[in-house]
């Protein structure tokens, strides 16, 4: 079976590999960089993280789309959804 890293797993393991570091501090500044990377998104920048790989948005154009349910086609608006790039290294890292 698969792991899931998420936000608590994450700080969990930081806290145990920077244990000099209190809990909340590691806590606070994971939250301080998740909130100013989603900033930067919302505004239109692109976050280059070396190595790990490049986030930016995306317009998503609009289309016509079907209900699963009923089969009536509907439309779905134009709207920005996140992109996820990965550094070589990181692809390296993973093959």
């Amino acid at each position: 079976m698969k792991k899931l890293m998420n936000r608590s797993n994450l700080i969990t393991k930081l806290s145990n590999r920077l244990n000099h570091i209190p809990k909340q501090d590691i806590l606070d500044s994971t939250a301080i960089l998740l909130d100013k990377i989603t900033e930067a998104l919302g505004q239109g920048d692109r976050v280059e993280i070396r190595g790990f790989g490049t986030l930016s948005s995306r317009k998503r154009s609009s289309r016509i789309g079907r209900n699963p349910r009923s089969g009536e086609s509907i439309l779905i608006n134009s709207k920005n959804h996140a992109y996820f790039r990965a550094a070589k290294r990181l692809k390296a890292e993973l093959n």
